[in-house]
């Protein structure tokens, strides 16, 4: 029995370890679909050589990887599984056949129910319930074997010391892998993210200073040369074209200054309750324009110290693509700012048009931008700004329903 448990165990480790060792750090579209080729073939090598007790009952750990994909993955990814557990339960035959398929039907209408709510937790709550709904499917699937017996017996009993607590100290074990693979790479992402946002930071401040200054004088002397009486009408519309064009060059210098580090003379000890408001009021006709109700609310006594000027224009982009997000079909900005556990929260929803998931995961890349005429500075903005208060930023967004940025400052 030990040797075909430590089997059944490593037919579980194949997949976290595969793709610990090939995929950890290589973010491809088909990383999704190899999981769960890998998470196949465990429950089939589990199927194969299961667990065989002395009393002659026998059991497998078939459902842990199909409940890790269902609570991960949701009922998309969880259906191959559904259909490969089944296919072979039917090849293996035997007694059970058509109680093993209404089981695992049970178990792929209920689980995968509950993903999205699975994800939004943390990683110690996602082990514990990933335990206690891998201690539930095995109990009701005793539950279900003991009303087909003819008599419940002590071989009966034995069975479910075995098969419970197994269930529950596997799916823990392979839980807390998966978790610690999760969290390496999101570090991996932060220290890449920050250590780009750092060097842009430099390089911008240093460039945008030393161009604005032949930019100042350049535009000072047209200006000095479009008033002169000697000029032709098109000569001085020539001079004009390039005032426009200097401007907007500076335009641009300036959203580069954007990534500087904070300003001393803009340095201020706050709650952000000015600065949320400002932003919140000089945003208001422009969302009135595009028939958007925008809804504030503010409840954070928490103060810390932080650039004025970067926070504010962090703060417009965000109002500003949020209500961009519901052009020609109006709808609601919801702001709330609130402080929880020492940290201050700035959540900000749109019911606009969304993006994939693809997408979010591209925000805060250089140059990269949803929107047809945008340069991708905008959020690049935003990331570096909030990456300097040491903040986070998590994007909740579904298409056709909207998009939800929330914002974590620690305190």
């Amino acid at each position: 029995m030990f040797e075909s448990l430590l089997l059944n165990f490593l037919f579980l480790l194949i997949p976290v370890l595969i793709y610990l060792i090939f995929f950890e750090y290589k973010l491809h579209t088909y990383n999704k679909n190899i999981l769960i080729l890998l998470s196949s073939i465990s429950m089939i090598l589990c199927m194969a050589l299961p667990i065989k007790l002395e009393i002659g009952f026998i059991f497998d750990l078939r459902y842990i990887p199909f409940i890790i994909v269902a609570l991960f993955g949701g009922y998309k990814y969880c259906f191959p599984l559904y259909i490969v557990l089944n296919i072979y339960r039917f090849m293996i035959g035997g007694a059970g056949t058509l109680q093993s398929f209404l089981f695992s039907s049970v178990i792929f209408m209920v689980v995968p129910f509950f993903s999205k709510w699975f994800i939004e937790k943390n990683a110690k709550k996602r082990i514990f319930i990933a335990a206690f709904i891998s201690i539930f499917t095995i109990i009701f699937y005793l539950s279900t074997l003991a009303a087909v017996l003819p008599a419940i017996g002590a071989e009966f009993w034995i069975l479910t010391v075995n098969s419970v607590p197994t269930y529950a100290v596997v799916m823990v074990i392979i839980m807390i892998l998966i978790e610690k693979i999760i969290d390496n790479i999101n570090t991996s992402n932060s220290l890449l993210q920050s250590e780009r946002l750092n060097v842009l930071s430099d390089l911008s401040a240093s460039v945008s200073h030393e161009i604005r200054n032949p930019l100042t004088v350049t535009n000072g002397f047209l200006q000095l040369l479009n008033k002169s009486k000697t000029l032709t009408m098109e000569e001085k519309t020539y001079i004009e074209y390039a005032l426009l064009e200097l401007k907007r060059a500076e335009n641009i210098v300036s959203d580069f200054l954007a990534f500087a580090k904070p300003q001393s003379e803009n340095m201020i000890y706050s709650n952000l309750m000015e600065e949320t408001e400002y932003v919140k009021n000089i945003i208001t006709p422009y969302a009135n324009m595009h028939q958007v109700d925008v809804q504030y609310s503010f409840n954070n006594s928490l103060f810390f110290k932080y650039d004025k000027n970067q926070i504010q224009q962090c703060l417009i982009n965000l109002y500003k693509n949020g209500i961009e997000a519901m052009k020609g079909k109006g709808g609601i900005l919801s702001i709330d700012v609130s402080e929880q556990k020492k940290a201050i929260k700035i959540k900000i929803k749109d019911n606009g048009v969304g993006m994939t998931k693809e997408e979010v995961l591209r925000l805060g890349n250089p140059y990269y931008s949803t929107k047809k005429e945008g340069t991708g500075l905008g959020m690049l903005v935003v990331y570096s700004t909030i990456n300097k208060v040491n903040g986070k930023i998590q994007v909740d967004s579904e298409v056709g329903k909207g998009t939800t940025f929330t914002i974590s400052i620690p305190i």
